[in-house]
């Protein structure tokens, strides 16, 4: 049966997925009769948290003697919650899961319920750990974690609880985990972190992002592209942008946490940037390179959020230029100081979220419809399908995964833009 995992939420959780995925199998998880299923959890809104448990009771009624393990950030900030489900075997904390020797998975795996959870106090842990991965299973681009945890307080958010305080990656592990990949033949390797513009403060002389961004294109030729997860725009550095500006194999798309467009609303998030911040900072990346392709979250309704609060929100798509959108009806987390402020009715929620999208959605068309006839690089993901170095999805019926294909863009059908090998363009034009 070996060992399945599955993943929600972030490209963090995809790439300790894969570190799970070998540790587990060095404690003979993949040894048992009946395999195991391992959930990698995520936190971030309710509704995450109830498709995970909707996820393993499948489990459990498809696979009746597998062991089941759950961990992730879900797991971390409600161990009791998933150790009193009758489907799940183990409850492990985000640091736990990435180590071999919590994975009891010989014949003697069964435990107590006084042992069904293993989760330590996440604030307690110091370091992260540059894990060296040699793929990410079934992906086209590999993930190289550089950061974990955030030392910042939104309102709203329970993450730091399932993460931790912020810690870095030490410089030189981060160097060799992309050489490593790079060699195994990734062409793309996406830079992840729960918040990634936060790198380097807890290490040594404090290095910033943009000073690994430019370290890893140096010493790493091999890597065609770099491209970065989330980035809080307020905490972009001075060589961050200098990279921006001059580095070509640094992809041109940046998603962007604004979570809002209205100063109110931020501040009673307590972020740390206002919506002038956000349309500067847009402003001056769009100077620096011109093809930049934006992508943000944004939170629709959060609590006090008024009909005008809402309106800024809406026009800051068009203000900063935003292309690809997550937008996150507000879910109050328990425990976050948001969920005890007064909340919005779940029906005006749902019906921002609504015209969110499709603000978000006529932007994307606008988007599309700009790329006809121009050149594109295209990373092929699977069979027919690839994104673009600005990460806008592409139809291409040309190259294997993990192949970047030269084509031109022919049009869109509303969801992907249509291309073709620029030889083949080329010799149909002559």
């Amino acid at each position: 049966m070996g060992i399945d995992v599955v993943t929600f939420g972030c490209r963090l959780n995809t790439y300790e997925s894969e570190v799970m995925r070998r540790e587990a199998t060095a404690a003979g998880l993949g040894e048992l009769k009946d395999g195991a299923v391992i959930f990698n959890t995520c936190a971030v809104t309710a509704e995450a948290v109830r498709q995970a448990k909707q996820s393993i009771r499948k489990a459990r009624r498809e696979n009746p003697n597998a062991r089941i393990i759950v961990t992730g950030c879900a797991a971390q900030t409600d161990p009791a919650a998933f150790s009193a489900m009758g489907e799940v075997d183990l409850v492990l904390g985000n640091e736990e899961k990435l180590k071999a020797h919590n994975y009891r998975a010989l014949p003697d795996f069964g435990v107590n319920d006084l042992e069904k959870a293993r989760v330590n106090d996440i604030f307690s842990v110091r370091e992260t750990a540059g894990h060296l991965v040699d793929a990410i299973e079934g992906r086209a681009r590999a993930f190289v974690q550089v950061q974990n945890g955030c030392d910042h307080r939104c309102t709203f958010c329970i993450i730091p609880y399932g993460r931790g305080n912020s810690r870095s990656v030490p410089m030189g592990a981060v160097v060799e985990q992309v050489k490593r990949l790079a060699g195994n033949g990734y062409a793309e390797v996406v830079l992840s972190g729960v918040d990634l513009t936060s790198y380097g403060a807890d290490l040594p002389g404090s290095p910033k992002l943009g000073r690994l961004v430019k370290t890893i294109l140096r010493q790493v030729p091999d890597v065609r592209r770099l491209r970065l997860s989330s980035i809080d725009s307020i905490e972009a550095d001075a060589e961050l942008m200098e990279a921006i500006a001059n580095e070509k194999r640094l992809m041109p798309h940046l998603h962007l946490s604004l979570q809002s467009g209205d100063d109110m609303i931020l501040k009673r998030m307590k972020r740390r940037h206002l919506r002038d911040d956000s349309i500067r900072f847009c402003r001056e990346v769009r100077a620096l390179r011109p093809d930049i392709v934006f992508g943000a979250d944004i939170i629709a309704g959060f609590p006090t959020e008024t009909e005008g609060m809402f309106e800024n929100s809406l026009r800051v798509v068009e203000e900063c230029g935003l292309t690809h959108l997550h937008v996150f009806p507000f879910s109050p987390r328990e425990g976050t100081p948001a969920a005890r402020m007064p909340q919005v009715r779940r029906e005006t929620v749902k019906e921002r979220a609504t015209r969110l999208r499709a603000a978000g959605e006529r932007a994307y068309a606008r988007h599309l419809a700009s790329l006809a006839g121009t050149p594109q690089s295209i990373l092929v993901e699977r069979e027919g399908l690839g994104r673009t170095e600005g990460f806008t999805l592409a139809a291409l019926a040309a190259g294997k995964p993990g192949e970047i294909v030269n084509a031109v863009i022919t049009g869109h059908d509303g969801e992907r833009l249509t291309a073709v090998p620029a030889a083949d363009r080329h010799n149909r034009v002559a």
